[in-house]
């Protein structure tokens, strides 16, 4: 079951005493600290900010008006002020002169480096064109899980107009956009464009058990531990052939109420609903069959190793029928998350920080599906080609795509999309005469 609404609400962290003596770059960086704080709002690493700033020229000592965005690969919630890109909004503009159609647009993002402020040597991210071509100062856009639950629903487009009514856009991608002229306007319009999703799914849901109601109970803390202490050893053995991994436990009352549902199984071989936790947790987690009233874990450890190497070859099957010529080498086969009803989760990685933060993405995960699954049913989902994007080019690769941003469009419109270009649909614009919306849900 949900959580009360009032234990559901954002806290507005905005000290207007503090701000009030900041740079315009300076509340950008407060604005974007304050939303990545909380994880509920983005998930970590997940969405970008900006703000246009007027600065003077360090050539002319004219006054210029230059983009600060959040650079590739950076964390709102932790970044500093050298964590921004800084681009004159005049060579942005004019980037749209050397446009050459829709069969070129991926060289666009070879051009962001002549836009460059000052020698800034941080990478611009592949979304600097839509917080540049939205008319607005500042823009934020964050991955709430409220909002991603919408989303990722089979009725997201009906959903939206339903809870929102005219006041907002739909895109098909996913997250939330909003913008303002003014920094604390566009954050508060943030916090109430997420709370009022979130008030809406906690009334929705308020007599819905989640997840189908449970099947299991929980075993006591002292005995969960002991159950995963025994599992982690023998898992870390099974998937560090490569790489030696490290593991993290998490047994909180939302992993637990998930992995003890009637449903837990069957929404986890969906995967997950958004592409920031794709690339975090992998296409699916590996469920274990541990029952808890059985104690069959004897059991479950001597089919380990077949049912890890199982899933090797079922995601090595998901990225041959994937890869492309262009395609790098397959990704770490193994299962990021491993699902223990009765118990909790288990997350591997190269070290004990990336597998905490992978846990922290399946936790965003299972708070939409508690959602999506309540009023509506989850859309599937194709990752196809997903497995494609080399690790290493996360912080670009797996960022949305310039495809959809280039085009003449009314700015409450722009959509972003993490599927590799030939599969994006065409998208529709709106008319010129559309209007002007302060914020857009983006459809997973």
């Amino acid at each position: 079951m949900l959580e009360t609404v009032a234990h559901q609400r954002l806290a507005n962290g905005w000290d207007d005493s503090l701000a009030a003596g900041m740079s315009e770059s300076e509340r950008l960086l407060y604005r974007s600290n304050l939303l990545g704080a909380d994880k509920r709002i983005t998930n970590y690493g997940g969405g970008n900010t900006s703000a246009k700033v007027i600065e003077t020229d360090p050539l002319t000592g004219q006054p210029v008006e230059v983009l600060w965005v959040k650079g590739s690969g950076g964390d709102i919630g932790s970044m500093k002020r050298d964590g921004f890109a800084t681009l004159y909004m005049d060579r942005l503009r004019a980037l749209k002169g050397v446009y050459r159609g829709p069969e070129h647009e991926d060289e666009m993002v070879g051009y962001l480096p002549h836009c460059t402020f000052n020698l800034n040597p941080r990478a611009a991210s592949i979304d600097t064109p839509l917080h540049a071509y939205v008319p607005k100062r500042h823009v934020d856009h964050v991955h709430p899980d409220a909002i991603i639950a919408i989303a990722a629903s089979a009725q997201s487009r009906a959903l939206t107009a339903e809870i929102f009514g005219g006041d907002i856009g739909w895109l098909e991608s996913h997250g939330l956009f909003t913008w303002a002229d003014d920094a604390k306007a566009c954050y508060e319009l943030t916090l109430a464009t997420i709370q009022r999703a979130t008030d809406w799914l906690a009334a929705r849901t308020a007599d819905v058990p989640a997840f189908g109601g449970p099947r299991h109970q929980s075993l006591a803390p002292d005995d969960r531990r002991a159950v995963a202490a025994r599992l982690m050893p023998v898992l870390r053995g099974l998937v560090s052939g490569s790489r030696h991994k490290v593991g993290h436990f998490d047994d909180s009352d939302a992993v637990l109420e998930f992995v003890n549902a009637e449903g837990m199984e069957a929404l986890a071989a969906q995967g997950t609903s958004c592409p920031d936790h794709f690339l975090r947790t992998k296409i699916r987690p590996l469920v274990l069959p541990f029952d808890p009233a059985r104690g069959n874990l004897d059991e479950v450890l001597a089919g380990l190793p077949d049912r890890v190497a199982a899933y090797r070859a079922d995601y090595a099957a998901y990225y041959d029928r994937c890869r492309r010529p262009d395609s790098p080498a397959m990704r770490d086969p193994n299962a990021v998350v491993y699902l223990v009803p009765g118990v909790g989760m288990i997350t591997f990685a190269a070290d004990k920080a990336t597998a905490r933060v992978s846990a922290e993405f399946y936790l965003n995960a299972i708070n939409v599906m508690r959602g999506a699954a309540a009023v509506s049913c989850l859309r599937r989902r194709r990752w196809r080609a997903a497995s494609r994007w080399s690790p290493a080019g996360r912080a670009a690769s797996a960022r949305p795509s310039p495809r959809a941003t280039w085009p003449r469009a009314p700015a409450w419109c722009w959509p972003t999309s993490t599927r590799p270009p030939h599969e994006r649909p065409r998208l529709r614009w709106p008319p010129a005469t559309a209007p002007m919306r302060s914020a857009a849900v983006a459809s997973t």
